[in-house]
């Protein structure tokens, strides 16, 4: 049989959508703050000379200051009022849920419900404007050490940065708030989503420009393409596959009626951490080079030498990036996901997995079912952002066919339209409704 939420689901179409007012304002509310987003990153900082920036970015674009210039939309290229984009928000929230884990008074206001997350949240805020006051600070610092690039260095000119690029990602976080609120999507994540398309066309104009030079041949060119559209796919089967773990419900009554027992499931994603390990652990990695680059050599022959190793396509590189990934997808799934509490959550409901004790053996349990996808889900993270460091070292390829960037795309992606049917879904369900109002009170009659 198919369930009445199949039925609607399989009409949705565009004259549902045309039908759909409310969806249609929230789409058009998040597409107005994405474009004040992309406006923003073509305000530049006041005091900076543009062609010796130009110069400073081709020079470190190795580094972790290509990274974050992918993940801003070229932001931090023209070092724009945006150019920390919601990179310390982020960093804020995964410190509170650290927090979280072990510190009894943050871990009770989680319990608290609405009001205990409006405090978290409201700790999260204070902790992105002391990272991005940090990071702004050593922003100024390292553009001031950088040659020309700063016209009038000094304490004005590094005051004037923190509190533009400060206010900056304040702005952000407050329109990436509004858009999940008011909008389609979660905000913060269409935010990096618009950086990262943003710059899609230019990578693939540098890809074409490469054939055209003969610096990549035509064959290659139709196998990158095909590859990433493999890429894709291979990407949204994995982020879509769940392990699903049967939840039987007793038989209870209510009044002088008996209700049999219900079944549901308990789905566990393969990839429960998200882009949050590669993202990491790339940015642990390009920490020395990015360093290295700060001073043009210049630093002690270790570093130099770290440096070296840490190259990208270079075996240690390699081999430490797949570690990083692996390690902090067990940890980030570990602290995102407690199987304790879910098992407490069941015992308190009734509910138990057939054949397993409710309690400490179920959460034992899901732990055990749950490292063993963590496996597949670490080892498929490895695989798809190790094709493109193996791209860039060896046909230089631009850095958006496949890894972290794609795969944040393709993930917002598939979020965005899951929220855009649930809205649809909705919108069906309110038309029945009336239409039923409509139908009881002309029998009324």
């Amino acid at each position: 049989m198919v369930s009445a939420a199949e039925q609607l689901a399989s009409n949705i179409n565009f004259a549902a959508f045309a039908k759909a007012t409310e969806l249609k304002k929230r789409i058009w509310f998040t597409l107005g703050a994405l474009l004040i987003y992309r406006l923003g990153t073509y305000i530049p900082l006041p005091g900076i000379n543009p062609d010796a920036l130009a110069q400073f970015i081709d020079q470190n674009a190795s580094g972790i200051l290509g990274m974050f210039n992918m993940f801003a939309g070229g932001a931090v290229g023209r070092m724009a009022i945006f150019a920390l984009n919601v990179m310390p928000y982020i960093s804020a929230a995964i410190i509170m849920q650290l927090l979280t884990a072990v510190s009894p008074h943050l871990e009770q206001l989680k319990k608290e419900g609405e009001q205990g997350r409006k405090q978290i949240n409201q700790y999260t805020r204070y902790g992105t404007a002391v990272l991005a006051a940090l990071q702004g600070y050593g922003i100024a610092v390292g553009l001031e050490g950088a040659g020309n690039v700063v016209m009038d260095p000094g304490l004005f000119f590094r005051a004037t940065t923190v509190i533009t690029l400060v206010g900056g990602t304040m702005f952000l976080m407050w329109l990436g708030e509004q858009i999940t609120a008011r909008g389609v999507g979660n905000g913060i994540s269409l935010i990096i989503f618009a950086g990262i398309v943003a710059e899609l066309p230019g990578a693939l104009a540098g890809t074409l420009e490469l054939g055209r030079q003969g610096a990549l041949s035509t064959f290659v060119i139709v196998g990158l393409f095909v590859m990433a559209i493999a890429v894709i796919a291979f990407i949204v089967f994995m982020e879509r596959a769940q392990r699903r773990l049967l939840i039987q419900y007793p038989k209870r009554q209510v009044g002088n009626r008996m209700f049999q027992g219900e079944s549901s499931h308990l789905p566990l994603k393969l990839n429960t951490a998200g882009v949050i390990p590669p993202i990491f652990a790339s940015s642990l990695l390009l920490l020395p080079i990015t360093v290295a680059n700060f001073s043009a050599g210049q630093g002690p022959d270790w570093l130099n030498q770290i440096t070296a190793l840490l190259g990208r396509g270079q075996p240690l590189y390699l081999t430490l990036y797949i570690a990083g990934i692996v390690f902090f997808a067990f940890f980030y799934t570990a602290l995102v996901f407690n199987p304790q509490e879910t098992a407490d959550n069941l015992k308190k409901y009734g509910g138990f997995i057939p054949g397993i004790r409710p309690g400490e053996r179920t959460a034992e349990y899901i732990d055990y079912v749950l490292t063993r996808i963590t496996v597949v889900g670490a080892g498929y993270l490895a695989l798809v952002c190790l094709l493109p460091e193996i791209l860039v070292s060896q046909a230089a390829v631009p850095f958006y066919f496949g890894g972290t960037s794609l795969l944040i795309v393709v993930s917002v992606t598939m979020d965005t339209v899951a929220q855009v049917q649930s809205h649809l879904l909705a919108h069906q369900y309110e038309g029945l409704i009336k239409k039923s109002k409509l139908r009881g009170a002309r029998r009324t009659r």
